[in-house]
């Protein structure tokens, strides 16, 4: 296994002046949300030049499958394609020019799992079932997984486990180095989004008497709901409430009519997700009554938590030790207490249907000159990660696919 795993290291060495072409090409044309046209379309062509043909699934989104000539089960590993819509403000002389950015490293997530394409194509006959390869549009916007999920992408064949890499940057860890989970459970928040509409009666500012004020009314709904943290749940459970819009009035003199509250909430689990959804009405409607405002809650749901399996996990941490040596690796504990992300992934919707695991890459370290984190307009990633990451997804492939004939 061990002289496999090299040879798999080996191979996507080689392939390294390819990935780093891929990589270029998609980080100066990114796209947003599920509308990818030049992506896709690029990823179509490597795939085909491969002697793939691609699959379009949704708005977008691409598949293929390698293997399939061995009985097995089947595996899919997935790649995000979208950027963000931030202005680049990097020096790179790949850098994008048309307003959005590749600030979460899904133009090296691409590239690698093209690489591993090629790589699990040459050794199709070994791969004791089959490899399934999802290639995602929409992730930032947490529309893309569930919108694949909705077109079938986990049937014919039927999906058996799933596993994803993602990069990290401006990270206290040398770059190369994978991160991964150790025991199974949830490792990235939900994300739901609200909105509460606050209908008061404006009135001049000279005469409260005759209003009813929506920003008293904001600003005593503010820290009620900062209450839902500080009191009703446990400190040994995790949620986030953030309030980033209070917004309402024009000028000094005047109380206005309405006013609006927007948030987000971040759990680690339904019940609390269910919840923090409840109690946020709740609270709204009473506070409204109090102040005699009228109280409007838009209430979005966005993806669930991210899980692992342990199984899957500890399948990860052999491959990756088998592929790059004993120390290549670190636990996910090791850089976060507990184990959890606070950021939220659209791969929570593949990891909710189908038993799956996660790796982490650091493409940045931050006394290397990779200071700023992801998401950021100067943020950046090291070319020198991408054959690891696609060595990561072939070995792992074809580990699990072995490991569960």
């Amino acid at each position: 296994m061990i002289e496999e795993a090299e040879d798999f290291l080996s191979k996507a060495h080689q392939l390294q002046e390819k990935l780093v072409m891929y990589r270029h090409h998609l980080h100066a044309i990114p796209e947003l949300d599920l509308s990818l046209p030049r992506t896709a379309a690029y990823v179509k062509e490597v795939l085909e030049s491969m002697g793939f043909e691609p699959t379009l699934v949704g708005e977008s989104g691409l598949m293929v499958t390698i293997g399939g000539q061995h009985a097995g089960k089947v595996l899919l590993l997935r790649a995000d394609m979208d950027g963000l819509p931030i202005q680049e403000e990097t020096d790179l002389s790949f850098a994008s020019l048309n307003g959005n950015m590749h600030a979460c490293g899904h133009d090296l997530h691409t590239s690698m799992l093209l690489g591993a394409a090629e790589i699990l194509k040459a050794n199709e006959g070994q791969l004791h079932g089959t490899v399934k390869l999802m290639f995602q549009p929409g992730e930032e916007t947490l529309h893309g997984a569930k919108m694949m999920l909705e077109s079938g992408i986990l049937d014919n064949p039927k999906v058996d486990a799933a596993m994803m890499l993602h990069v990290l940057t401006g990270m206290p860890i040398p770059i190369g180095q994978f991160v991964v989970p150790e025991a199974g459970g949830a490792i990235s928040a939900s994300s739901d989004w609200f909105e509460i509409i606050i209908r008061g009666r404006g009135a001049h500012g000279a005469m409260p008497e005759a209003a009813v004020d929506p920003l008293n009314v904001a600003a005593h709904l503010h820290l009620a709901l900062q209450g839902i943290l500080s009191r009703e749940i446990s400190p040994i459970d995790n949620a986030v409430l953030t309030i980033g819009v209070m917004e309402g009035g024009s000028t000094n003199n005047v109380i206005p009519d309405t006013a609006r509250l927007k948030g987000s909430v971040r759990t680690f689990n339904t019940a609390l997700r269910d919840n923090m959804e409840a109690r946020i009405r709740d609270i709204s409607a009473g506070i409204g009554e109090t102040f005699q405002a009228k109280m409007d809650v838009i209430y979005t749901r966005g993806c669930p938590e991210v899980k692992t399996d342990s199984g899957l996990n500890q399948q990860m941490r052999t491959s990756i030790a088998n592929t790059f040596g004993a120390g290549s690796y670190i636990g996910i504990t090791e850089l976060v207490p507990g184990g959890k992300l606070m950021g939220s992934e659209d791969f929570a919707f593949v990891s909710q249907a189908v038993p799956s695991t996660t790796v982490f890459l650091n493409a940045g370290n931050t006394e290397e000159g990779y200071g700023y984190p992801v998401h950021h307009p100067k943020t950046m990633f090291s070319d020198e990660v991408l054959y690891k990451g696609a060595a990561a997804y072939a070995a792992f492939a074809r580990d699990w696919l072995d490991s569960n004939r």
